[in-house]
């Protein structure tokens, strides 16, 4: 039996037939490559920038605040200039010979107060701070006595002191009369110094005390002594603390000047005082006398700002700038010619 011839087998069927080439997809272009040196994400060259608009924001409220504000400036202003005020006399009083005196005696008073004040306190902070309890009661003792008690009550003791004692002897050192020792400027200066040292015991101490306790460990451990410890390391970092309230409590000194008046010593409030009771321009005096303690105060408040800026700056990488250099910062922006 003659068996058939088989014949090749027939291949098999792809599963997935190859696609038309004329239905392929046409090639994904790459975005174009931002050329060397350019911010990523910028433009091509040639294709202009698209400015940014930019909508502010309005604030109706600071408006209305503002103009609030004017108004009210501007009403008091025209109340001051119908008042039955002279103030061509105030201009021509202002540089008397009288008030430029008492201006000098409020400055003096107030410097010399409130040195006596520093001294006193750095010596009670550190005898309240000590590990001896006698000075530590000692110095609790005298604060409390001079914060307790109105800084016009003492200056009024201070003045009277002839009451109590007649003379001052210190044995062989010095003896006088009581009322010849404490002349007007001796009792202002006993008034005012010894209270403003209880203040500034309390500040002293509080600026100490804001200094790291291992920085006087590592002065003992190179085998430094407590004074000069306190000397040396601990004073020199409580400065940036003690600085500011204590450039507060003189510019505070100025103004509490104006009590020694009632210890007959002429300081700038008596000397207008004098004027005005003269020459019956009281409150024209009264301009004249607060127009020199803003002036006082104003000129102390900026030393005081370059002393804590001078301190501040073992405790701020970057001091922030001065007003002068805000100023000039902002006129070279307003000056500098626009970049087409």
């Amino acid at each position: 039996m003659t068996g058939a011839v088989a014949g090749p087998e027939p291949a098999d069927t792809p599963a997935n037939p190859p696609s038309d080439t004329s239905q392929k997809t046409p090639p994904q272009k790459s975005p174009p490559q931002t050329p060397p040196g350019e911010p990523a994400g910028a433009p091509p060259a040639g294709v202009p920038y698209e400015p940014i608009r930019a909508i502010p924001v309005r604030h109706y409220g600071r408006w209305v605040a503002g103009l609030v504000v004017l108004a009210l400036l501007g009403w008091l202003a025209y109340a001051f200039s119908q008042g039955d005020i002279l103030w061509g006399t105030v201009r021509g009083r202002l540089f008397d010979h009288t008030i430029l005196q008492g201006v000098w005696h409020t400055i003096l008073i107030s410097v010399c107060s409130m040195a006596m004040g520093l001294v006193l306190g750095v010596l009670f902070a550190v005898m309240r701070l000590s590990k001896n309890p006698v000075t530590g009661a000692v110095a609790w003792l005298y604060i409390w006595f001079f914060r307790g008690t109105p800084v016009y009550v003492q200056l009024l003791m201070w003045f009277n002191l002839a009451l109590i004692f007649h003379t001052i002897n210190l044995m062989p050192v010095y003896k006088n009369d009581t009322t010849a020792v404490m002349t007007p400027f001796v009792a202002a200066l006993l008034g005012l110094g010894l209270n403003e040292g209880a203040y500034m015991a309390e500040i002293v101490r509080a600026g100490i005390q804001s200094v790291d306790v291992g920085q006087s460990e590592a002065s003992q451990a190179l085998g430094m002594t407590g004074a000069k410890t306190m000397r040396r390391i601990i004073l020199p970092q409580a400065m940036r603390v003690i600085i500011p309230p204590s450039g507060n409590e003189f510019i505070n000194m100025l103004k509490t000047s104006s009590l020694v008046s009632v210890v007959q010593y002429t300081e700038l409030l008596r000397a207008a005082t004098n004027i005005g009771s003269d020459s019956t321009a009281i409150m024209e005096m009264y301009f004249v006398a607060s127009i020199w303690y803003l002036v006082l105060t104003s000129v102390f408040s900026v030393g005081q700002y370059y002393m804590e800026r001078r301190y501040a700056r073992g405790s701020q990488r970057s001091l922030p700038p001065t007003p002068w250099q805000k100023v000039m910062s902002n006129l070279t922006t307003v000056r500098r010619p626009k970049v087409a």
